[in-house]
């Protein structure tokens, strides 16, 4: 129950959550502003989409991926949200295997 649970809010937070692009606009200085649903999706403008997708694979700068992906605060606790609901399934499925509960 709790790796479910877990998984869901992982997933929640990475795709449905609703948050600003952050994609990097055309003049190379400033950041999409539109809404987008998720801190791994893009707005309505299919570049954006995959240009985040995009900065997860090919890491050019670590800088560019950290502003893409977390442009302000309710992105950042998003991405916490996330990457807590990940460490929670993944304690769910290997404390009982450790301890032999």
């Amino acid at each position: 129950m709790v790796v479910a649970l877990s998984v869901t809010v992982s997933a929640y937070a990475s795709f449905q959550v609703p948050v600003w692009c952050g994609a990097v606009n055309r003049d190379g200085k400033t950041y999409c502003r539109n809404n987008a649903y998720g801190i791994l999706m893009g707005c309505r403008n299919r570049q954006h989409r995959w240009q985040k997708l995009k900065l997860l694979v090919l890491r050019s700068k670590a800088g560019d991926f950290s502003r893409a992906v977390f442009p302000t605060a309710k992105e950042k606790f998003n991405a916490v949200l996330a990457v807590g609901g990940l460490i929670s399934a993944i304690a769910a499925v290997i404390v009982p295997v450790v301890t032999g509960g």
